[in-house]
């Protein structure tokens, strides 16, 4: 089945930086439009950004200008790369996969920030 494995969560200090990977297995990765997402306990999971099948990319205010979406077609992977980190940005972080008539998600990873 269908597998997204996300990787590269952690401990970080205020003002660090992590960079999150998520390899996607058995789908046509190149069609499909990825997102990273979080979820903070006791909140509901937001759209951190998100990269089209073509490579645009949207980015959620709080988190424009210090993180950045990319993809690598080849190996089937989408990154998220975390500057300036904040404890705000604490939250469990999760890739997912949508095309037209699918919907897919990882198990996530968690990024905590804390000094």
């Amino acid at each position: 089945q269908v597998q997204l494995v996300e990787s590269g969560g952690g401990l970080v200090q205020p003002g660090g930086s992590l960079r999150l990977s998520c390899a996607a297995s058995r789908i046509m990765f190149i069609i499909y439009n990825m997102a990273w997402y979080r979820q903070a306990p006791g909140k509901q999971r937001e759209l951190v950004a998100g990269i089209e099948s073509g490579g645009r990319t949207a980015y959620v205010d709080s988190v424009k200008g210090r993180f950045t979406i990319s993809r690598d077609n080849a190996q089937n992977r989408v990154y998220l790369q975390m500057n300036s980190l904040k404890p705000e940005d604490t939250a469990v972080y999760y890739c997912n996969a949508q095309s037209r008539v699918n919907n897919y998600w990882g198990q996530g990873t968690q990024v905590t920030v804390s000094s």
